[in-house]
């Protein structure tokens, strides 16, 4: 979608802001023996609390209210019975839905330490968002933000995982146009004043090749590499996008 109210403008505010009270909460009650079950009841709390639905559950009938994902567990983790360990990399995604607008955040958190390559593969996931948040400005090509992305992921020394990548977002989850973690030369977009998307650097520690679980939804390392993801909703205006689930 692209913002053409200040009705719009309201309504994504709000519901980016339950996205960082969700996140929010959810980092205060992640550590090691809490269950990711027990976190996703967490978030439907906050939801229930802020009059927001689940997107993921509204629209493609997940098995959750959030995305739950462990070490090389990459995206769409379903919530249960896994207790969390200390030094897990724990990737946290929350999509809401709250009359008639969504908005997209992930976060990636180590529990109580965990190796180097942990840290510094949480580190690179978030610079390589900034990277790409310094060239999402009206009249720049979506291919840019796939750019910069790949080349920050590169010089850590990680990879991009190919095939999961940044979206339009508003009325649905997914919406035009799609925004992939590298230079993609079919995708010609432009990036317009006022177009509602995330970036989502989502990276691993080894190949960045993926496979989809039996379970249906939870998408892994295909050689268990520890992965991360790092995501926020924002609005292209002018040369200084508005994050709508940072503050």
């Amino acid at each position: 979608m692209s913002i053409k109210s200040e009705a719009d403008w309201r309504g994504l505010r709000a519901v980016g802001r339950i996205v960082r009270l969700t996140l929010d909460a959810l980092e205060q009650h992640a550590r090691p023996g809490v269950t990711t079950g027990e976190l996703d009841g967490v978030a439907a709390t906050v939801f229930a609390a802020q009059g927001a639905r689940s997107a993921p559950r509204l629209v493609y009938g997940f098995p959750g209210t959030v995305l739950i994902s462990v070490n090389d567990e990459v995206v769409h983790g379903i919530p249960g019975s896994r207790r969390l360990e200390a030094g897990d990399v724990l990737k946290l995604d929350v999509t809401a839905e709250k009359s008639g607008y969504m908005a997209d955040a992930a976060r990636t958190m180590i529990l109580e330490g965990g190796p180097g390559i942990s840290r510094r593969l949480r580190s690179c996931v978030g610079t390589a968002f900034r990277s790409a948040l310094r060239v999402a400005c009206a009249g720049n090509r979506v291919s840019e933000i796939g750019r910069a992305v790949e080349d920050e992921v590169r010089r850590c020394g990680f990879s991009v995982i190919r095939g999961l990548g940044g979206h339009g977002i508003g009325h649905t989850i997914h919406e035009a146009p799609s925004a992939p973690n590298y230079c993609d030369p079919d995708q010609r977009d432009v990036l317009t004043e006022g177009l509602v998307l995330t970036i989502e650097p989502i990276i691993s520690c080894g190949s960045g090749e993926v496979f989809e679980d039996r379970d249906g939804w939870t998408i892994r390392t295909r050689d268990g590499s520890l992965a991360a993801h790092h995501e926020h909703t924002l609005v292209i205006s002018g040369n200084h996008p508005v994050l709508v689930t940072a503050g």
